[in-house]
């Protein structure tokens, strides 16, 4: 039966904004105070003889059952927390403290809501989560996989794209995406437009099938099916805007709104900070590995190729051959020309070298005019002679170089695994040798 008060009592409760109840030992609500429709979304007469329990959320019913018997049997309970569902069945989080009264057989408890609370506490755990990923990852991908599923854990979503700009083209590339939904097909038209727009516009965009012509235009239509919403903000770096981070959710079940920005855009600038990391340490990795004026490999790259090389066709039995080259007369084209000049023809035969070998072959750039070629997994010596043939014809085209024809021909020394040497050192020293004996030949 609902409990009666006197006026003045229940004007007093329901000036709280703690709601409280009154619950018989069957677990029915007797009696609530007016801040139980703002926190539950029942009107109090609706809730007068309702079964609390079931407007918990399944996973806290075992433990609100246990924490309810401990009431009843005379203890008093603070701060105990739970979960449930309101009447327009969205979660709201509640922090109960409730006693027995033995003389009404009844519960008493007084409800607080903490649901912003624990929102802005799962809002500070998941920002703090991105930026261990970001600090801890290995790489982007790695990242992007921890990053989506720690937002997946705060906000509904069906879809994950990551987008960047290629420097070069200026179009987008997806390195990372993720659709959970099996009913779609993965289909990156709508994604790109809608992260080209987050790159133009350099602003978070917000957008559900009735807005969408606001970024698409006429183009809209083609894509209005289906309910689903889109929360997507740009990756800014210190010189431009270089992506975006794009999520697709269910307008129903994500509910996407601008307090979602704020964590969206915390993710993105971990994602840029990390990958502004990765590509620094890529340029720098890049710088100590190859040659700055032609891009090859240099010294060093080069003897780690050699090493690595070597062990290969020494575990297999095989073959391998170092062709070691100059210029001829190089040194009179920078005096003739200028160093700018004897720059851009380094730059030509580095061209000129890499388009004759095999892609499985290199060509490294040791120091001045000096070019080294390892060609692996050769099967007869024969082949070696074949490719010095074909850089020498490459070599000896006219180039054209800032509005001169230059002709150059260089001296080609050859060494052979196993038959000159048996290690990085023999070898160079052996090619070295022979590219001297040819220079000394006068062949040109």
């Amino acid at each position: 039966m609902p409990v009666a008060h006197s006026a003045p009592f229940t004007s007093v409760l329901d000036l709280l904004l703690d709601a409280v109840f009154m619950v018989d030992a069957n677990g029915r609500i007797v009696s609530v105070s007016a801040a139980c429709e703002r926190i539950f979304g029942y009107p109090a007469d609706e809730m007068l003889g309702k079964s609390m329990i079931d407007m918990v959320v399944a996973e806290d019913v075992a433990k609100t059952l246990a924490v309810a018997k401990e009431v009843m049997a005379g203890q008093s309970i603070l701060h105990f927390e739970n979960c449930y569902l309101r009447k327009d069945g969205r979660q709201v989080h509640i922090m109960w403290s409730a006693r027995w009264s033995e003389a009404d057989q009844l519960r008493i408890g007084v409800a607080r809501d903490i649901t912003e609370l624990k929102q802005a506490q799962a809002l500070q755990a998941a920002l703090y989560s991105i930026a261990q990923a970001a600090h801890t990852s290995n790489d982007l991908l790695s990242l992007c996989q921890q990053v989506q599923q720690i937002i997946g854990q705060w906000l509904p979503t069906l879809g994950f794209y990551l987008a960047l700009r290629d420097g070069q083209t200026n179009l987008l590339e997806f390195p990372y995406y993720l659709e959970t939904d099996e009913s779609t097909s993965t289909s990156f038209e709508l994604p790109n437009r809608i992260c080209t727009a987050l790159v133009d516009g350099a602003q978070p965009l917000l957008l559900t099938p009735l807005t969408l012509g606001e970024v698409l235009g006429a183009q809209a239509t083609r894509f209005a099916h289906g309910e689903f919403c889109w929360l997507g903000v740009p990756l800014y770096s210190a010189q431009d805007t270089i992506g975006a981070l794009l999520l697709k959710g269910s307008c129903e079940a994500a509910g996407y709104s601008a307090k979602h920005v704020e964590l969206l855009q915390f993710a993105a600038s971990q994602l840029v900070t990390a990958i502004e990391r990765q590509r620094l340490y890529a340029r720098l990795q890049h710088m100590a590995q190859n040659d700055e004026l032609t891009g090859l490999p240099n010294r060093t790259f080069l003897y780690d190729r050699l090493n690595v090389a070597l062990a290969k066709v020494k575990r297999n039995d095989g073959r391998l051959c170092v062709i070691f080259l100059d210029l001829n007369k190089f040194k009179q084209v920078n005096d003739t020309y200028g160093h700018s000049v004897g720059d851009l023809l380094l730059q030509q035969v580095a061209s000129r070298l890499r388009h004759t070998v095999r892609d499985e072959d290199s060509v490294a750039r040791i120091g001045g005019d000096e070019f080294v070629v390892l060609l692996e997994r050769i099967k007869q010596p024969e082949t070696a002679a074949l490719v010095c043939a074909k850089i020498r014809t490459a070599l000896s085209q006219p180039m054209n170089l800032a509005g001169l024809n230059l002709s150059i021909l260089p001296s080609i020394g050859i060494a052979h695994y196993p038959e000159h040497g048996e290690d990085v050192a023999q070898l160079l020293k052996y090619a070295d040798e022979a590219m001297y004996r040819d220079k000394s030949s006068g062949m040109l």
